[in-house]
């Protein structure tokens, strides 16, 4: 039986995004742009990543660090339930000095896709609680302490040579960031990077795990989703972020957020 539950919840604390989800929806390759520490509440899932194949059964933390390239699907025909908060760069930037001791806020990752701690998993499930909940007197010092004692024990220093990036694919990937809504060809984008379009199609896609075309995709679509948090209609969203038509932004929003546009509309709105 198929089934699709996605609700984005509003936080107490600004940079952070709470989602509470119950599907049998199978998710394709695709990226955030903010870091996501989530619990598995129901059932089991597994996902594919630059840190590899993941299986993460109910009681199992979750996580994924901005750009990186990962899908998902159930485990079984009764599909998965999670909870997911998603956090702003420029929040965890803000905590680094905290965190860090020292490091660059750059340099912070994630480093397990996938950790069995029932600590850090009764820390989640409290600071889900708080930071869902109407704002309170008290709430704000409590989503804080937790949201630092939950970073502080996922939080590692990334190794000097992990995500490296060829300088050439950086310039074209940079291309891309730049201005998503460009008609770029990949005779463009293997100029830029100094590679034959067949040798450059391959290194972009080992190097970042997706396709030129696909991660100009990404790209569109989170540029589509910043135009809708700040209240364009979708027919203009679309259009905007360079979509043929509104059908194609709607089918690649539902794969990558798993709920309609429309729907996250309201919820932000």
């Amino acid at each position: 039986m198929k089934r699709m539950r996605f609700d984005l919840l509003r936080c107490s604390t600004s940079g952070v995004e709470a989602v509470e989800a119950d599907t049998t929806l199978t998710f394709h390759r695709h990226t955030h742009e903010q870091y996501g520490i989530g619990l598995i509440t129901r059932g089991a899932q597994r996902s594919a990543s630059g840190r590899g194949v993941v299986e993460a059964v109910a009681g199992e933390i979750i996580t994924v660090n901005p750009g990186e390239v990962h899908d998902g699907a159930p485990i079984g025909d009764g599909g998965r339930a999670w909870r997911m908060l998603y956090l702003e760069p420029a929040l965890v930037a803000k905590l680094t000095t905290e965190l860090s001791e020292g490091w660059a806020a750059s340099s912070i990752e994630f480093t397990q896709p996938r950790i069995t701690d029932k600590h850090l998993a009764s820390l989640f499930r409290k600071l889900f609680q708080v930071i869902t909940a109407p704002v309170t007197a008290h709430g704000g010092l409590e989503a804080d302490e937790t949201l630092l004692l939950l970073l502080g024990g996922l939080m590692q220093a990334r190794r000097d040579d992990a995500g490296s990036i060829p300088p050439g694919i950086a310039s074209a990937r940079a291309l891309m960031d730049g201005n998503p809504v460009a008609a770029l060809t990949l005779s463009a984008l293997a100029h830029e990077a100094g590679l034959s379009r067949y040798q450059f199609l391959r290194t972009f896609a080992r190097a970042t795990g997706l396709t030129p075309h696909a991660y100009l995709m990404q790209r569109r679509i989170h540029h589509a989703r910043h135009l809708i948090d700040g209240g364009a209609r979708l027919a203009e969203a679309a259009a905007d972020s360079g979509f043929s038509d509104q059908s194609h932004m709607t089918r690649l929003f539902v794969r990558s957020f798993g709920m309609a546009p429309g729907t996250y509309a309201k919820a932000v709105g």
